[in-house]
Parts: structure tokens; sequence; C-alpha cells
């Protein structure tokens, strides 16, 4: 009968060494296949119209009494702050990797999208502040001046995510942008709405609970880039990889007769990596097994950074006992790792 044995260790650390026998690496590259100089360019024309409405709104909302309006301007602060990240980020990820840095800056775009994140999430707070404080002593609000000017920010919310949508949104630093944005345009549609009901009713607490509605998609979008940078950071796998899936799925490749210390991580968006130790049968050839596993990750899940260690079975058990951390009973759990195992076992 023929299963597999699961160790649900989670201690996957990253295990880039040559042990005994035919310790192979293959090493993919990765593109996008976007210009980054046509990106950096969609961004710095989204920063130009963000920064010049962002001015105009701050000095209205003050004439106009509005929270409304300044917490809008202040979310697109940070749609300013987020575009300027960015383009930071991306030219320090263009770097070439050298010295201790080898894999360049390429995570610089994921502190981006944290800073981006925890911003979001700090802004939000200050402004349900503000807007509760509103709602119980509402300022008198100029509902005209207040629709006038969200009505123009949809417009210029709208060129800037067209804008921004055309650069390149797997980057996590780049979709970090591109969702304040968004935030910000549903957010003057709350606005441009909360002038129109002060306008024509005089109901002032209009403007704070728009205020709040802004709040809400600020938090949303805040909680999803600092959720999503924090597993890049804490070199989790990819959300939508389960690495016992895929540690079956090599083992399930003949003459592979064992995998352990499977790791798999994200460098940057988008650039998934894997290491593995696979043993193999003694009759099995390492060089085509690991060129055929490869190619099977490369086309199945889209890893195309991968560092196998093939050995043979035998020698492997023979040459790392247990004082090197490794069985020296092919039927043992690798204490360093999870276990992928073609052979019989009980259940």
């Amino acid at each position: 009968m023929t299963g597999h044995d699961h160790n649900h260790d989670d201690s996957r650390t990253h295990a880039h060494g040559h042990g005994p026998g035919h310790g192979h690496e293959g090493h993919g590259g990765h593109s996008h296949g976007v210009d980054p100089d046509a990106d950096r360019r969609w961004l710095a024309i989204a920063l130009g119209l963000i920064s010049a409405f962002m001015a105009v709104e701050v000095a209205i909302g003050v004439v106009a009494h509005s929270l409304a309006l300044i917490s809008d301007a202040a979310h697109m602060l940070t749609d300013a702050v987020s575009i300027v990240l960015a383009l930071i980020a991306m030219r320090l990820a263009a770097r070439p990797a050298r010295g201790g840095y080898t894999y360049g800056l390429k995570r610089a775009e994921i502190l981006s999208a944290q800073a981006n994140g925890l911003t979001l999430l700090l802004l939000a707070l200050w402004l349900a502040y503000e807007a509760v404080r509103r709602l119980l002593d509402p300022p008198p609000v100029a509902g005209g001046l207040v629709l006038v000017t969200a009505l123009a920010g949809i417009v210029v919310n709208v060129a800037t995510a067209w804008c921004i949508s055309r650069a390149n949104r797997s980057s996590l630093a780049v979709e970090g942008a591109y969702q304040h944005i968004l935030n910000d345009l549903f957010a003057f549609i709350g606005t441009a709405v909360a002038g129109l009901i002060v306008l024509t009713t005089g109901f002032v607490q209009a403007d704070a609970i728009a205020t709040l509605v802004v709040v809400v998609l600020m938090v949303k979008a805040g909680y999803g880039l600092v959720r999503e940078s924090g597993r890049i950071l804490l070199e989790a796998a990819p959300a939508h990889l389960d690495p016992d899936t895929v540690g079956d799925r090599l083992v399930g490749h003949p003459p592979v007769t064992e995998v352990h210390d499977l790791h798999i991580w994200t460098i940057t968006s988008g650039q998934a990596a894997l290491s593995a130790h696979v043993l193999v049968e003694p009759a099995g050839d390492c060089h085509a097994v690991r060129r055929d596993l490869e190619r099977m990750l490369a086309k199945e899940y889209g890893i195309t950074h991968t560092t196998l260690q093939v050995d043979h079975l035998q020698e492997a058990l023979l040459s790392v006992g247990p004082a090197g951390g490794h069985p020296a009973d092919p039927h043992c759990a690798d204490a360093h790792g999870p276990v992928h195992r073609d052979g019989p076992h009980d259940h």
C-alpha cells in the first residue's frame, strides 16, 4: 500500500546547503513583463495630480468647516506618501544583488506596503475620534463648498486610479498605492453625498457620518496591507500554496521516496521560493529528478526560484546519522522539518 507521512512541524527555515551525495541547485529568474520606467512615469503623474488637488482641498476644508473634506485631504496625503514610497521601493528593488544582500533590496517594496497599511490605520483612529466629537457637537458646515470640492475630488481620483492601474500592480507597493487611491475615491463619493445632504436639509452631522465611512474603508485597506506584508516578512508560505500539498506532489514523483526540510516563502511580491532535501531510490537519476521537479514546480505552482538537494536514499542514510540530525532508520520522522514519504505505513 502506498501513502504519505506528514510531520506538521512548522519550523521551516531556509536550508540552503549541500549535504552528502548529489547536491543540486536550480535557480529560475522572474520578470513581471512590465517596463519599470513606465511604472515610475505613471506613478509620478498620479503623484502630481494628488499633490495639487490636496493643497486646494485643505484650504477649502478649513473655510467650509468640513471634517469630511479635511479627512479626504489627510487620506490624499497618505496616498501621496504611498506613491513616493512605491517609487523609492521600485528603485531600490531594481538594484542588483551584491554584498550581503543576496536577494538585492527586493523586500523594500514589502516594507513600503507595511508602512502604507500602518499609516492608514493610525490616521483612521484620529479621524474616528474627530468624527465622534463632531457628531456630539457639530460645527456649521458649508454644504455647497463640500459638494463641489468632493465632485472635483472624484474626477481627480478617477484619473489618478487610472494612472496607477497602468503600472504593475503585482508589486505590493504599487498595489498599496492603488488601494489608497481607490479608498479615497469611495470617500469622496461619501463626502459628496454628505455635502448634498447638508446643503438641502441642513443636517450638518452628515459631514461627520461621511468621515466615519471613510474610516471604515481606511481600516479595511490598512489591515489588508499589513496582513499581506506581514506574511512575507514572517517568511510564511504564500497564502495560495499549501506546503503539505506541494510536498505530497513532490514525493509522488517517481523515483522520489522522501522529501524533508521543505520550506516555501516569498522573496517579494509574486516571487515565491522553495528549498527541499529530496531522497530518491538508489537506482534513480538525481539530475533528471531535479530537472523534472523544477519543471513541475514552475508549471503547476509558479515557483521558479528553487533550491533542491537531491541524494540517493542509502547514501544519505549512511552519511548522516542521528548525530547529524537525520534518522538512520528510513521510517523515522526527520526532526528538522516535515517529512513526505512514499511507502507503507500504519494508520
